[in-house]
């Protein structure tokens, strides 16, 4: 490689780096493993000490990842929090205690000892008492400036508001969630439809840098204490008598930290963590290695990112290999089908692993897979496993080809792949897989508006076999819903008026309660407005949908498959026998006194959400956009009213306060 290939692949490097801690740090959403994030920082430290004149104070081989986040206040660290040099071989570790040794020989020193711990996997933070009593908990930030997170540390039981000496001292400490708790958190977000935590270091990050200190507080943390950044009136010649020390104070101490006489201890020390790891209630990323006399640390010093007197050994993420015995499909509660791969049971970091998602179609395309393939299994930030390579030379040739189906492995109906997506959807309204979340969303303020049928009912109602499909609302009986509740007559009743009350809805709502993919209740009123009956509707082609305004071709075509689905044609039939009204409700004396004009909504309106003042603009026949362009007829603009208001100006569009807005609606 040549100085200028050099200069390149730094630059490169740097931003590739900065990115993924930007990922990692600021948003708790890595997108690389914290193995792949390690190598590219091992390849660009080594090339800075090749190239030393392409070397920079902005790169991370210098300085700590991490910024202050929007809407906490600065917190100044009076020890800066800095982070570990990383090494990834039992040679560098011996290497480094070599090169200590040489230094505790030069400086007389006799006390040549080290303490090994786990590395917790979690987010630092420096906790900080006044007279015995917590006065401010800060995250680590860039190591110079942190993040005030005082009230969302408090909410951490396992962190003392009082200590048991009424001391000044600044202690740090690694937050983190358990194995088990992270697992149950993300077990309830499954059954919630929310996205799930990559790992639990996400989890815990996410969780205590939140703005709200009420929702930290549903967040089970823990916290690990495993160092004295400062103390007053107190003198300790070794880190384990601190270590021990801060036990007796009641913080929750590192409950892994093994004295070493040397490097042969060190090395069994950093083995037998790595052995065990699997049975620690918590994640860790590595055995962080330190210097136990705290006077031979002020000798060694630190850098401007790192401290001499320790380092941190990353253990190899585990791969195995196993068969992939077969590929078969789930069916998730938004209709999105996923491939799972079924695979001979291996163990893979702890863990016993008979199967994996598989994501995708263009997944499984990507790495080739095949039924019988060999394949090479990693626990991906060692949560969640993942299938990293294909052993192609040890196909036998009976290895068979797998296809994602047609139709939905649950219900039958049609499974389609829209244009730009990598999902495939069942486009069954009744299948059972998102019968709930179908329910949910039919009886909703904005579809049906059935008050009183929210999502606790509706899965009583599912449990005890009450509704299979959004007609058999229509067919509760008092005394079923009566059931569901003690004394449960007058809720009942309230409930099946509103029901009934439903039946008598506009059509736009019924097509908004049927969920179509890319219809909501904007496009709902134009199809109602235009095509006035449920009959007209359903027969329409998809090339006269795509040329309806408001409708494109990726709608047109959603709609057009929806209404070809046999379960949606039964159960419009049924809904038309409960007596569900299947017409436009054209009021007498309409008012489309805004008809064919475009209103763009900015700001914060004083009397209006800004979907109240979109809704009445509706109702007026107008429409709304989020954007100004030349076709816009009118900025309806707030409070606050940022760049849209400046570029309707520059267009000579027509500006309404919400007076003069007010003006036009009487």
């Amino acid at each position: 490689m040549n100085k200028k290939e050099a200069k390149e692949r730094i630059e490169n490097l740097r931003k590739q780096t900065e990115y993924y801690a930007k990922k990692y740090y600021d948003d708790d959403n890595p997108e690389i493993s914290d193995f792949e994030y390690d190598m590219l920082m091992v390849e660009l430290r080594n090339l800075e000490k090749e190239y030393p004149e392409f070397k920079s104070k902005d790169s991370l081989t210098e300085k700590v990842g991490g910024h202050v986040k929007e809407g906490f206040e600065k917190v100044t660290h009076e020890v800066p929090l800095q982070s570990l040099q990383d090494v990834f071989s039992i040679a560098e570790v011996n290497e480094y205690i070599g090169k200590t040794n040489e230094k505790a020989e030069e400086n007389n020193i006799k006390n040549r000892t080290y303490v090994v711990e786990t590395k917790i996997d979690g987010l630092s933070a420096a906790l900080e008492y006044r007279k015995g009593k917590f006065v401010r908990g800060a995250t680590r930030g860039n190591g110079l400036v942190g993040e005030d997170v005082t009230q969302n540390l408090k909410t951490i039981k396992t962190i003392p508001m009082e200590l048991k000496e009424n001391i000044d001292i600044i202690v740090r400490g690694e937050v983190f969630i358990s194995k088990k708790d992270f697992e149950k958190m993300n077990k309830e977000r499954e059954e919630k439809e929310e996205e799930l935590f990559a790992n639990a270091r996400n989890a815990a990050a996410g969780s205590l840098r939140q703005l709200d200190s009420k929702v930290t507080k549903k967040r089970p943390l823990n916290i690990y204490i495993f160092n004295v950044q400062k103390i007053d009136d107190k003198q300790f010649n070794s880190h384990f008598e601190e270590l021990e020390y801060l036990a007796k104070l009641g913080f929750n101490v590192n409950p892994v930290r093994i004295p070493c006489k040397d490097e042969k201890e060190v090395e069994e020390a950093i083995k037998k963590i790595g052995k065990e790891r699997e049975k620690l209630t918590f994640d860790i990323d590595g055995a962080v290695v330190k210097v136990d006399d705290l006077k031979f640390r002020e000798i060694l010093g630190t850098t401007a990112k790192t401290p001499r007197w320790a380092i941190a050994y990353k253990y190899p993420p585990e791969k195995k290999e196993t068969k992939l015995k077969d590929i078969v499909c789930q069916v998730g509660r938004t209709g999105v089908i996923t491939p799972m791969a079924i695979l001979e049971p291996v163990k893979v970091a702890g863990s016993t692993i008979s199967k994996t998602t598989l994501h995708n179609e263009d997944f499984i395309k990507e790495k080739d897979l095949k039924i019988g393939d060999t394949v090479v299994i990693q626990k991906a930030g060692d949560v969640i496993p993942e299938i990293v390579e294909v052993k192609k030379n040890k196909r036998t040739g009976e290895e068979k080809e797998f296809e994602m189906p047609k139709v939905c492995p649950v219900c039958g109906a049609e499974a389609v792949r829209e244009e730009g997506e990598a999902a495939i959807r069942c486009t069954g309204i009744e299948c059972p897989a998102k019968l709930y979340r179908n329910l949910v969303h039919f009886a909703s303020r904005e579809a049906m508006n059935i008050d009183g049928l929210g999502e606790a009912i509706i899965k009583q109602l599912l449990d005890k076999g009450l509704i299979s499909n959004m007609a058999d609302i229509y067919t509760l009986k008092l005394e079923d819903i009566a059931s569901l509740k003690k004394n449960g007559i007058k809720f009942a009743q309230n409930l099946i008026d509103s029901i009934n009350r439903s039946k008598q809805n506009d059509l736009y709502r019924l097509i908004t309660a049927f969920g179509i993919r890319h219809v909501g209740a904007k496009v709902s009123k134009v199809l109602a407005k235009r095509y006035k009956t449920m009959d007209m509707l359903m027969n329409v082609t998809s090339e006269e949908l795509a040329m309806v305004e408001d409708i494109g071709p990726i709608a047109s075509n959603s709609i057009r498959e929806f209404f070809l689905q046999e379960q949606t044609i039964d159960l419009i039939q049924r809904l038309k026998q409960a007596g569900v009204n299947m017409k436009y409700l054209e009021e007498e004396g309409e008012d489309n006194r805004f008809e064919g004009k475009t209103f763009v909504l900015t700001g914060t309106l004083e009397k209006y959400t800004r979907g109240e003042a979109g809704s009445i603009i509706e109702k007026f026949g107008g429409k709304t956009s989020s954007s100004v362009s030349k076709k816009t007829d009118y900025v309806l603009a707030g409070e606050e009213a940022g760049s849209k208001l400046t570029k309707a100006q520059n267009l000579g569009v027509t500006i309404l306060s919400e007076e003069e807005f007010e003006e036009l609606i009487k």
